[in-house]
């Protein structure tokens, strides 16, 4: 279980959370919501300590993470963001950055289940295409499905996705968000959401207004209370 306890975090003078609490329990899948500005991503970069708290606490099984080695910390999360870095190299050796040892049968496992396996192959070179940095020789689609191939590979139980499918077209989001869906199973997954097609399979709902959350419950509930989540729906 993942607790974030009366957490508050302030930018110099400015507030950007305000007393928030959210609780993940295993395998849940909860989606964090809101305008932009809101502090939806503030609260995702808690867990890997992209961020520390000013106030309040997270914990990562009753241990608050800040007592935690930060590598050991990471070995238990897959992240997935809008903005992927791919590194100048190869596929597969980007694949093996999240598990050096991984055989070519488990590259091509990952890559099927993530929906770029054929797409891959139909390169000259396969898993050996140089994508250049940061992926520049890739499509915004491509790219996403070769990171979340390398969160499958990680196997890391929990999955942090945050606006994963934001930035791109119609096409590329279905494609993505059918290789996010398999990358879900089974894994405790906190979705920061833009677009809310994301929220369909969803345990819980938060939702965040100007660094408060204002309101958090199952997707339909909210929906049929009428507040703001039925007002961003």
């Amino acid at each position: 279980m993942i607790e974030i306890k009366n957490v508050s975090k302030w930018y110099g003078p400015v507030q950007v959370l305000n007393d928030c609490s959210v609780s993940i329990n295993k395998g849940d899948v909860v989606v964090v919501c809101g305008p932009s500005g809101s502090g939806k991503t503030t609260i995702s970069y808690l867990i890997p300590r992209l961020y520390d708290v000013t106030d309040g606490a997270v914990t990562f099984a009753g241990t608050d993470v800040r007592k935690l080695q930060h590598d050991s910390l990471m070995s238990y999360i897959g992240v997935v963001s809008q903005e992927t870095y791919l590194f100048h190299s190869t596929i597969a050796e980007n694949l093996r950055y999240a598990k050096p040892d991984a055989t070519d049968a488990d590259l091509e496992r990952v890559a099927r289940e993530a929906n770029i396996h054929d797409t891959i192959v139909s390169f000259p070179r396969g898993y050996e295409t140089v994508v250049g940095e940061r992926g520049y020789r890739l499509s915004g689609g491509e790219k996403q499905r070769i990171a979340i191939a390398r969160a499958i590979l990680k196997d890391a139980p929990l999955l942090l996705l945050d606006e994963a499918t934001s930035a791109l077209d119609s096409h590329s989001e279905w494609m993505v968000q059918a290789a996010l869906e398999t990358a879900m199973k089974g894994r405790t997954t906190l979705v920061i959401a833009h677009r809310l097609s994301t929220i369909e399979h969803a345990d819980r709902v938060v939702v965040m207004e100007q660094g408060h959350i204002v309101e958090q419950g199952a997707p339909a509930a909210l929906l049929a209370a009428g507040g703001a989540y039925a007002r961003l729906h």
